[in-house]
């Protein structure tokens, strides 16, 4: 009998997932039987771009984080496919990091060539996971019949992600402060900020990045409010950093130095959390935000129940093509080309990635710690190797250039991978760039 595989999830992690097993059935393999499930009417995860915030038109929770102008934070050339250049997507090599719009192109295009859209339920919400008798029944909601029905899987992968469920915590006077208070996750358009005090909380990338957006579209002031350390790049005239908040008083915002400052708005960038009320008690994995996640074998294989796997769970350096390592991976357990030992060494395995990380002593440790991750999968796989060394090298001369200057970095360009190809420099500074669309990009 075929097996029966469910995905859960059709964004960047849940599309490798469906590359991986398409790629198979093209070299002559046979396949399970694949169930894909996407809460969204369309793929793309966190690069489905929707203005909606809070709840979409079913009520559901909105997944989407991604907002309006969005440019990629770090570079392409760190992320590419493997079996998919750039280069072969767009015709010619483009610059180091694209906007929302141009990723998402770039992500579609991948899959629209494999032909992968009819395994896919669109707009079906995944509402519970149990496993019993040695087989997964999954509950789904229909979204636009209203039908829940449940169907029995072989295996189950989750790809939803963990970047949806804000963390959004409390600080005395925000329930009397006049302006707006958001979570990151509801931040949609620069433009609404402009000529405003902007205070952000948190020292994370999305903080780092809402705020120069903000900048970028005008906005009075930036101020950020940090709870350890303060991100320490050389920032505009206009922005500051600062301790942590203590409490509001009306607009005033005091901080554990003793300052305070006027603001208008507050954008919490305080982090998301790994969530998945969906999976029951005994399937739901619970970890930390870092590079080797908790109770999963390689990263992937959920310890207590191997045939249930996670995809990108991952605090990440690499984005895409992890994906597709780890996927390819699942697929080649799933069809039995690679064996699981027993549950005391995959307990093992994930104490010894736990303890590699915590033996790293900075960021540049963390690139190659997940560089050789990758590596590692891949040379158990037949995803198409490629210079993972000169992807770390990429981010290396990333974070030296952020180091120089900030609201510069992205006007530098670094070079493919996979075709050894220099990324040109955009035709627009970033700063400059506010029509970011594909087709204005794109242009020469």
């Amino acid at each position: 009998m075929t097996k029966r595989i469910a995905i859960i999830g059709a964004g960047p992690s849940g599309l490798a997932q469906l590359r991986a097993f398409q790629s198979a059935a093209a070299k002559g393999a046979e396949i399970p039987e694949i169930v894909c499930y996407e809460k969204q009417s369309d793929w793309g995860g966190l690069w489905n771009y929707t203005w909606r915030t809070g709840l979409d038109e079913y009520g559901e929770p909105v997944h989407g984080s991604m907002y309006r102008y969005l440019w990629s934070n770090g570079p392409k050339e760190g992320l590419e496919f493997a079996d998919y250049s750039f280069e072969e997507h767009f015709g010619k090599q483009i610059a180091s990091y694209p906007p929302r719009a141009v990723l998402f192109d770039y992500i579609e295009g991948r899959v629209k060539r494999a032909n992968v859209r009819d395994w896919i339920k669109f707009s079906h919400s995944v509402k519970n996971v149990t496993f019993d008798d040695g087989h997964f029944h999954v509950t789904v909601k229909d979204l636009p019949n209203d039908s829940v029905s449940t169907e029995t899987f072989d295996h189950v992968i989750v790809c939803s992600g963990h970047f949806s469920t804000p963390n959004v915590p409390h600080f005395e006077g925000f329930d009397k402060f006049p302006g707006r208070v958001l979570h990151a996750h509801d931040f949609r358009d620069a433009v609404e900020f402009k000529d405003q005090d902007v205070l952000i909380i948190g020292t994370s990338y999305s903080a780092e990045d809402i705020g120069s957006q903000c900048w970028k579209y005008g906005a009075k002031s930036i101020t950020v409010s940090h709870r350890t350390a303060a991100m320490g790049f050389d920032w505009p005239d206009n922005w500051a950093e600062v301790p942590l908040l203590t409490h509001m008083d009306g607009k005033t915002a005091h901080f554990k130095d003793g300052t305070s400052r006027e603001v208008d708005a507050i954008i919490l960038c305080t982090g998301y959390q790994h969530h998945f009320p969906f999976m029951e008690e005994k399937l739901r994995l619970r970890t930390a935000n870092r590079l080797a996640t908790a109770d999963l074998y390689k990263g992937v294989a959920w310890v207590d129940n191997p045939d249930l796997f996670y995809i990108g769970m991952q605090d990440q350096w690499f984005t895409f093509n992890m994906f597709d390592a780890q996927a390819w991976w699942a697929r080649d357990v799933i069809m039995g080309r690679i064996g699981i030992p027993d549950r005391a060494a995959m307990k093992a395995d994930v104490e010894d990635r736990i303890a590699r990380e915590d033996a790293g002593e900075d960021d540049y440790d963390a690139i190659w710690y997940q560089g050789d991750y990758i590596k590692e999968l891949i040379e158990e796989t037949d995803y198409p190797t490629f210079d993972v060394e000169g992807a770390c090298m990429a981010f290396k001369e990333w974070k030296a250039n952020k180091k120089k200057g900030i609201m510069t970095f992205r006007n530098h360009g670094h070079k493919s991978v996979l075709t050894g190809t220099m990324a040109p420099k955009h035709h627009t500074p970033w700063k400059d760039a506010l029509d970011d669309s594909l087709e204005v990009y794109l242009q020469n």
